[in-house]
Formats: structure tokens, sequence, C-alpha cells
């Protein structure tokens, strides 16, 4: 697998068509955790252009607020950015910490949200995994056996799924892995919360799937964050972080308030040959 410093484009082309002006808010720059990294910038750019204003919300992510204009929009960028080349960490000691001794700022990520039901699931997540030592071999049971739970159906997607019903239905989509997993580690008092961002194909066998957005998972031991993946279940090369949350509803590619139709949606993440130390 590759170790040395890369470069990756990235970005997006979105295109929507609405009957009439609509309200946006827009996801889709790269996490500021990653600022350094930058080497184009992602600027959003729109056709038509149009005006857009930006904030940070109470996570952090930056956020883009528009109105789109009735007919069609187009939201594109195209970005590069350096990467170490290296996968994701492992690190099997990390320890979990008790309730009482967590960060203030990790207590959210033990509650419940909109698509990670830890009152319905609790008593499944200790049925299951009370058993595996805690810390990072039972983060990564969790993970194992979401991982085998759930069938990967893109066809059968549904932004309305929750993490209940995710492990009912035993099918879905990343952000339903990272719902069930999150859940899981929620109810066994593991801070966890849902990333999404772009995630390359590099180190993994061809032939690779149409680019699309990622989502998964960081979970608080060992005295930080984690990054683990319940969809891929292996460490990734070229994992550029986008927006933290709760859960999917908090970092939404695109929330929209009126009619609206996506017509075309790309996404890429591509290995830049020779351009690295």
């Amino acid at each position: 697998m590759p170790s040395k410093a890369m470069q990756f484009q990235v970005g997006y082309e979105l295109i929507y068509n609405c009957p009439q002006p609509v309200p946006m808010i827009l996801l889709v720059n790269i996490h500021h955790s990653r600022a350094a990294d930058i080497v184009i910038p992602d600027l959003l750019t729109t056709d038509p252009i149009i005006p857009f204003t930006t904030y940070r919300d109470s996570f952090g992510n930056w956020c883009s607020r528009l109105i789109a204009p009735a007919g069609r929009l187009r939201l594109q960028t195209d970005a590069a950015v350096m990467d170490s080349g290296q996968p994701d960490e492992v690190a099997p000691d990390a320890a979990q910490h008790a309730v009482e001794d967590l960060p203030e700022e990790t207590l959210v990520f033990l509650l419940g949200s909109r698509y990670c039901e830890t009152d319905l699931l609790t008593p499944t997540a200790w049925q299951l995994f009370q058993w595996n030592p805690p810390g990072w071999a039972r983060v990564q049971a969790i993970c194992d056996y979401v991982h085998n739970r759930i069938a990967f159906d893109y066809q059968n997607a549904r932004p309305t799924r929750t993490a209940s019903q995710a492990y009912e239905e035993r099918t879905g989509v990343c952000r339903d892995y990272a719902h069930l997993a999150i859940a899981f580690c929620r109810g066994m008092n593991i801070p966890a919360r849902y990333c999404t961002g772009y995630l390359s194909d590099v180190g993994t066998p061809k032939p690779w799937a149409i680019g699309d957005f990622a989502a998964w998972i960081e979970v608080y031991i060992g005295g930080r964050w984690h990054t683990f993946d319940p969809r891929n279940n292996v460490p990734r090369i070229g994992r550029i972080l986008m927006a933290r949350g709760r859960d999917a509803s908090d970092v939404a590619i695109a929330t929209t308030f009126g009619p609206n139709t996506l017509e075309s949606f790309r996404v890429w993440t591509d290995e830049i040959q020779g351009n690295t130390p």
C-alpha cells in the first residue's frame, strides 16, 4: 500500500432544477482541520452566478446559504488536497473512558439523535457487545457486526432510514452503517459522531465504483477521536473530512426548503500523479 505523501483532486458537480426560488444550506467544503493540506481551494461556484453567504455551524462545519433561482442551478468545485498517503490509524490500546471522566464536549455524542435511536438499540448493544473488552476492541467488534449485518445496496437507499430500521432491514448504504455503529457505540457509553467527506479508492482492487461522498464515524477513546469505517471496515487511504455531526441530519450536503429535483450528481476523489514530493 502507498505510504508517501499524495495529492488528490477532489470535487463535485450538483445540478438542481427548481420550479420556484428555493433557499438552500450547503455543507460542501473541506473541514477546517484539513485547511493546511489544501493546495487548490475548494471554492463553491454556481451557474448561473448567484450570491451566497457563509457561516460556521455549532459543530464547526463551514456552511453556505443561497437561494436557488427557478430553473437549473449547477453547483461545483474542483480542488487539490495533500494527504499523508497513510491508511487510517489503528490504535488497539486505546482505552474506553468512564462517562464521568469524559470531556464535556464529547457528551452530546452519547445522546440519541434523529437517526441514532439509543433508546431502542441500547439493550441490543449490551446483549451483543458486553463481553467484548472495552475500548478499541469493543468498537471494532461493533464495526465488524454492523459490516456483516448490513448488505450494501445503493438501489435500496432511503433518506429516512434510521439505525433501528437498518438493523431490522439489514440493508442500506454507508450512512446506514454509520448510524447503526454510532447508536451501538453510544449505547455502550462510547461517544460517537457521524462524518462525511471524500474517500479515495487508492489501495483497493479495481474496478472502482462511481464516485460518491462517503460516511464514516469517529469515536472518543484513548483520550482523542479515532476514525472507524463500518461500511468498508478496513483502513483506507485518502479520507478527506468535510463535516461532522450527531448524524446525517446535521451534515447533509444540501438542505433545501422548497420543491426541487436533483438532476445530476457527480463526485470525484482522484490521485494526482507526479505532483507529490
